[in-house]
């Protein structure tokens, strides 16, 4: 027959605190098991949390730079409408000073014409023009020269 090895006592009495050890030595690798997952969960959250940054710092910039062509190009098509506007004003201005300076010319013309056709119809009629007469032959010479003209 076969004889079962029998425990002793002293076998119980080891195998406690050894069991004991065991348990614990489970329980701190659960709990490094755990801290590791509860740190690669950190780490995650933060890697998320740094590339989100990212994404709405390269958002803000994109929207900073956007608006900065927006407003140049405004700024630019101000600039040359006031630069248009200021071009048309001188050209209107010196419209006016040539029309104002034609017309000066003219009447002073007239005046100087006027008296020199006095003198000359004076000198070929020989005779004393009256006013009437004098208003009607400068009149008919402004006439003549302004059709030449």
């Amino acid at each position: 027959l076969h004889s079962f090895p029998t425990r002793r006592s002293s076998d119980l009495f080891l195998m406690k605190p050894v069991m004991a050890i065991l348990e614990e030595r489970k329980q701190m690798a659960d709990s490094q098991i755990a801290d590791a997952t509860k740190a690669k969960e950190e780490a995650k959250s933060m890697r998320d949390q740094y590339e989100a940054s990212i994404s709405n710092a390269k958002d803000e910039a994109r929207q900073i730079i956007s608006d900065a062509q927006k407003s140049a190009t405004e700024r630019g098509e101000a600039i040359v409408a006031d630069a248009k506007k200021e071009a048309v004003a001188i050209k209107e201005k010196a419209s006016a000073d040539i029309a104002k300076e034609r017309t000066a010319a003219f009447q002073q013309m007239k005046s100087e014409i006027g008296d020199i056709a006095v003198s000359i119809a004076g000198k070929v009629i020989e005779k004393e023009v009256k006013e009437a007469d004098h208003q009607k032959l400068i009149d008919e010479f402004i006439s003549d020269v302004g059709e030449a003209s």
